[in-house]
């Protein structure tokens, strides 16, 4: 398999970047839409992403490969790893699928259950464990104030 150019790296990182833009701002701004919610029901964008994220693990250079199985490996070396242009894509393309992923299911807990999420979205759309926790305490708070259990995650703290 042939190793991206540094140029392939630049632009499967703009490309990346722009791919997911749509499915946040349809999640927030339209969250409603018969559009969004189909294509948020599907796997789609995840598999596109993942294909892309194996692309680049596949054509990893072996040492680093075996330099991330060191079971030495320090943060100072890991940084250094993620100096190298293709690590630094392949876990840029890890974020965004992940959090994509957690907007996802913030976005379809909301629909399922009435809870507002514009503000957790955008929140993990940017730093999704931070939006993941405030969703957590939104539907909590929704559960409470409408007096209802809406699903485990709201009401088992040991769910979550």
């Amino acid at each position: 398999m042939l190793s991206p150019t540094a140029v392939d790296l630049e632009n499967i990182f703009q490309v990346a970047n722009l791919f997911v833009l749509p499915f946040w701002a349809l999640m927030v701004v339209l969250p409603n839409w018969s559009i969004t919610q189909r294509l948020m029901q599907s796997y789609i964008p995840f598999a596109a992403l993942a294909s892309l994220y194996v692309y680049l693990f596949a054509t990893l250079d072996s040492s680093i490969l075996e330099a991330f199985a060191d079971p030495q490996l320090t943060l100072t070396g890991l940084a250094g790893m993620f100096a190298n242009d293709q690590v630094m894509a392949l876990g840029w393309v890890h974020f965004l699928v992940m959090d994509l992923f957690a907007g996802r299911w913030i976005y379809l807990q909301g629909q399922e259950n009435r809870i507002f999420t514009r503000h957790s979205l955008a929140l993990c759309l940017f730093a999704g464990p931070l939006g993941l926790l405030v969703h957590f305490f939104t539907a909590a708070i929704t559960q409470r104030l409408s007096g209802t259990a809406t699903d485990s995650t709201a009401t088992d703290p040991s769910a979550v």
